[in-house]
């Protein structure tokens, strides 16, 4: 029997388990005869499912370690609670074996809903639910956004991409761009004032929900740039937006921001600057790390989004020069948007 019918198996059996005891404890009677489907899955190697009966729903999070670790996720759950943001709330836990039973916020993400009539009001309530826990102070133990981490990521583009996907080495002269230019985004980044970072706050990871969103895949959160979950939030692994409105968007969240005391950077401009320099690191790391996931993984859907990340970087040099840099060493290994 293949491994993770094993698991599926030995997760039935903790679930009876854990409903029996919630709805003793919630006097909710007898569990009765429920329903357990696929929920979803995602890049990692967790999986989802829902249970369902008599109008009662939850999430079951399967999540096999070593491969992952629910740990952050608990851990986050809470502390993003306690500033008001809706999380799914954990109803039983074994970190041991990976299993998390969940509130379910519902089926409907942002991805599933959004478009151009609806983007203002629930891009409004992302940036509400942002603020909020932008405001928590920092004192968690959580890994911050440093020179290690910040090169990490930025080297997937040059090891996953061009050397997996595209079979290349840079040459002399394109290590020497590749230096220049991840030392500017790297520099950018870490001169921009810290807070809490979701590192994944995109459409895909907010659900319709009351109160409106409900905020998933948080178990990565670091302490880092201010710019950067908002710019994660317009600049999507699925779906793309003209630029002339992710500018007023962004200048909303930067009005709000400010009244709310948050430590964005006192001109839009420089701002915005900011943002844009984010977004490419955060581009050209996703771009690697799809090439991971079908390299790796054997997962190569992701690789269809992989245009829009280079059309995303195109923009953004055509009006910031001092990325001109990054705009030749994308010509020269012949990848066009």
């Amino acid at each position: 029997m293949p491994d993770h019918d094993v698991r599926l198996q030995h997760l039935t059996v903790w679930l009876d388990e854990q409903l029996a005891n919630l709805f003793r404890a919630q006097g909710w009677g007898q569990v009765p005869a429920g329903s357990l489907t696929a929920a979803s899955s995602d890049a990692s190697f967790r999986r989802y499912f829902r249970w369902q009966a008599d109008g009662r729903s939850f999430i079951i999070m399967d999540a096999p370690p070593p491969q992952e670790n629910c740990r952050p996720f608990v851990d986050m759950a809470r502390l993003l609670a306690s500033a008001g943001v809706n999380v799914p709330v954990i109803h039983a836990e074994d970190l041991e074996r990976g299993f998390l039973l969940l509130s379910d916020l519902g089926n409907q993400t942002y991805l599933d809903v959004i478009d151009a009539d609806n983007a203002d009001a629930l891009f409004s309530d992302a940036i509400e639910a942002l603020l909020a826990f932008q405001r928590l102070p920092m004192d968690a133990p959580l890994p911050s956004y440093d020179v290690a981490l910040l090169r990490r990521e930025v080297e997937l583009f040059p090891e996953w991409y061009v050397g997996r996907e595209l079979n290349k080495t840079f040459d002399a002269h394109q290590s020497a761009l590749w230096q220049r230019i991840s030392g500017l985004l790297i520099d950018s980044a870490l001169a921009q004032p810290k807070l809490l970072v979701h590192r994944d706050y995109m459409p895909r990871n907010l659900m319709r929900s009351e109160p409106n969103p409900g905020v998933l895949d948080f178990q990565d959160a670091v302490y880092g740039p201010v710019t950067y979950d908002i710019t994660c939030l317009f600049k999507d692994a699925f779906l793309s937006w003209p630029q002339a409105r992710v500018a007023g968007w962004l200048r909303d969240y930067w009005e709000r921001a400010r009244a709310a005391g948050i430590p964005v950077q006192p001109d839009f401009e420089d701002f915005h600057r900011a943002s844009d320099l984010m977004g490419v690191q955060r581009h050209l790391k996703v771009i690697g790390i799809f090439a991971r996931i079908c390299h790796r993984d054997g997962k190569p859907r992701y690789l269809g989004d992989v245009p829009r990340f280079f059309a995303y970087i195109d923009e953004v040099i055509s009006r910031r020069p001092e990325l001109a840099e990054l705009g030749e060493l994308i010509a020269s290994l012949g990848v066009r948007p």
